[in-house]
């Protein structure tokens, strides 16, 4: 079951799901969505400097990108083709009986931005600031700006709270992120 605008206020208001700053509810507030606006931190391949991303080689994922923080006036260039991660301005925390999902604003996936590749699903008891895996899929640059809501969550409800939430995992890759972080896939038992 997906929760509704009055259930996200009401979860808000209990501190069951956590956002920080606290949303402006009149401006983020969707029927059943809640938006969250873009930070000021980006991460981009260094491709000229590295041939290719090779997942067994001794050269880590966060060696191969450059961090590139801009100020709230700045603006970020997304060029065509061009990949990269960045962050929402707002932490999440979820609790154990939610899964938290984000989705591009179709706003902005008409002008061809691309908010998330795979990664659409934040599982229950996952906590810090969602990472942005940005694409430019259009003809022309997209300059971004840090404040713009630039995605949606939805929030759906579990049948009953998760055994094993995320932050109780033992590889819980991505918890209480605080900055956009590069894949973690290396850590995996499968490579």
């Amino acid at each position: 079951m997906v929760l509704s605008d009055r259930d996200i206020k009401r979860y808000l208001v209990t501190g069951a799901i956590k956002v920080t700053p606290h949303p402006d509810l009149d401006k983020q507030l969707g029927a059943c969505t809640l938006d969250m606006r873009l930070g000021n931190v980006f991460k981009l391949f260094e491709h000229s400097k590295y041939p290719m991303l090779d997942l067994k080689s001794d050269v880590s994922i966060d060696e191969i990108m450059k961090s590139i923080e801009i100020s709230d006036n700045e603006s970020f260039i997304l060029q065509p083709g061009e990949f990269a991660l960045a962050m929402t301005k707002e932490s999440l925390e979820l609790p154990d009986d939610l899964v938290g999902r984000i989705d591009g604003r179709s706003s902005l996936g008409r002008l061809g931005l691309i908010i998330h590749g795979t990664a659409s699903t934040f599982e229950p008891g996952w906590s810090g600031n969602p990472t942005l895996e940005l694409s430019n899929i259009s003809r022309m640059p997209i300059a971004l700006y840090p404040g713009m809501r630039i995605c949606s969550f939805t929030f759906e409800m579990l049948s009953s709270a998760a055994e094993v939430p995320y932050r109780m995992k033992v590889k819980a890759k991505y918890m209480n992120q605080a900055e956009p972080l590069p894949s973690r896939i290396a850590d995996d038992d499968t490579l």
